[in-house]
């Protein structure tokens, strides 16, 4: 593995004290601020990591040189430019799928709406674009486009920054998990027991939150970037940190392309904000939180989704599930979204090892395999969220379909299962607590507190 250091130049600033807000300026990384009064990072941000802080040794003046300086991360910034963030606007008519794009991925979007839609498969077909392809294609079957009088090269724009930010070299926090939850999230938006109660801003919001809620993640978890002691850890007081950097960069993209540009003042004020609170939801650290208050409203019988608020919380809800759903999807694509976090697991134990930092809970591959760390994702995780998911929809076909299709994949990795790890699991049911032991629990619980969840 090869690994890159990025030289940073810059101080930082703060902004008015009630809002408290740090903002870190770099060299060529302009911030943009607007009116509302909420910090945005500029696309390019992305989080480095110094290499001085993870090495002992003493290093010369070299490092200052541009031809010296390299990243620590693998991770180099995705930099195949579109026509359109050139500049050159296409001389014929924009449409939603070029003539590359027709017949099969045309197919595709037809079943858009289906639990079973290959992401993979869609991706391949679109040349890498998956996500700007879904996006603009639901943004036009839901009348979005429309109904906010979008501008379609300005939309295709943003669509590109949001996909171009995304670090393709990411395993698994990659723009195909974007357009992956994006699907899924339009999936839930169609629940008869949601879809007759949302507007279409609460529509828009849910695609964009689901589209851009990792964006310019950097393939570590937050643990990570705290004990490395990296600036958005710093920034963001070790709270939330990715779940923010994610945010801040979503409006920054919003505010560079001008996407909302015509709209009031206090409409795109309440947008950001919402954006934030969907986005910030998606924090894994926050999971107890949010199962606890949907059991209560359940059985309390008392959400009222002709209320703004009910309706905001279930959509946070939606997106927290359409984040963590790889685990119900049908097993050939289940799977692979499995290898590929863990994969991402691993390539951050290899670098802590590499800098004789601690390794973080499951990301040792000589101690942690895939299907013990995938078992107790499912029950302690997943499972809970669903079974609750499924309570809210009135157990509609689609809730019953993911559920099933957990059941059937926890079981096909316990088969998977090492010798020495099946005798601590065979004993619990599918979702007991005691199901991967105690230790796995324990190890489980460490895992979802940074926000890095497979």
């Amino acid at each position: 593995m090869t690994f890159f250091l990025f030289q940073r130049c810059g101080e930082i600033l703060f902004e008015n004290p009630d809002q408290n807000v740090k903002c870190v300026c770099m060299l060529g990384d302009v911030r943009l601020r607007g009116q509302t009064g909420v910090p945005a990072e500029r696309r390019g941000s992305y989080p480095f990591i110094d290499f001085r802080l993870l090495n002992n040794t003493t290093y010369s003046g070299e490092i200052g040189t541009k031809k010296k300086v390299k990243r620590l991360l693998s991770f180099q910034r995705y930099f195949h430019a579109s026509r359109l963030l050139r500049g050159i606007i296409p001389q014929a008519p924009l449409h939603l799928l070029d003539e590359d794009y027709l017949g099969q991925a045309r197919h595709m979007l037809s079943k858009v709406g289906m639990w079973d839609f290959d992401i993979f498969l869609f991706d391949r077909l679109t040349n890498g674009n998956s996500l700007v392809t879904l996006l603009c294609h639901l943004f036009n079957t839901h009348g979005l486009i429309h109904h906010f009088k979008l501008d379609m090269v300005t939309l295709h724009r943003f669509l590109v920054m949001v996909q171009e930010d995304y670090h393709s070299q990411n395993p698994y926090h990659n723009a195909v998990h974007a357009a992956d939850v994006t699907q899924a999230m339009h999936c839930y938006l169609k629940e008869p027991k949601l879809a007759s109660s949302l507007t279409p801003l609460d529509i828009m919001l849910g695609l964009l939150a689901a589209a851009a809620h990792d964006v310019d993640h950097p393939g570590v978890n937050q643990p990570f970037l705290i004990k490395t002691n990296h600036h958005l850890a710093n920034l963001y007081q070790n709270m939330s940190v990715l779940e923010n950097h994610h945010w801040r960069s979503t409006i920054g993209m919003l505010r560079e392309s001008r996407l909302l540009a015509h709209l009031p003042k206090e409409m795109t004020q309440d947008i950001e904000q919402q954006l934030g609170s969907l986005i910030l939801a998606t924090d894994i650290n926050r999971q107890n939180e949010f199962l606890t208050r949907l059991k209560a409203h359940l059985h309390n019988k008392d959400l009222r989704l002709e209320d703004v608020h009910d309706r905001h919380f279930m959509l946070q809800i939606a997106l927290k599930c359409a984040d963590i759903c790889n685990p119900c999807r049908i097993w050939e694509m289940s799977k692979q979204w499995s290898e590929r976090v863990c994969e991402e697991f691993y390539r951050q134990g290899d670098l802590e090892q590499k800098f004789e930092l601690e390794i973080s809970p499951l990301c040792n591959q000589q101690k942690d395999s895939i299907p013990s760390i995938q078992i107790g994702f499912m029950t302690y995780i997943v499972e809970p969220l669903f079974r609750e998911w499924a309570r809210f929809t009135g157990h509609s076909a689609l809730s019953e379909s993911m559920l099933s299709h957990l059941a059937h994949n926890k079981a096909q990795w316990k088969r998977l299962l090492p010798n020495q790890h099946r005798s601590s699991s065979s004993g619990g049911g599918s979702g007991g607590p005691d199901h991967a032991g105690p230790g796995t629990a324990q190890a489980e619980e460490q895992t979802v507190t940074e926000g890095n969840a497979p």
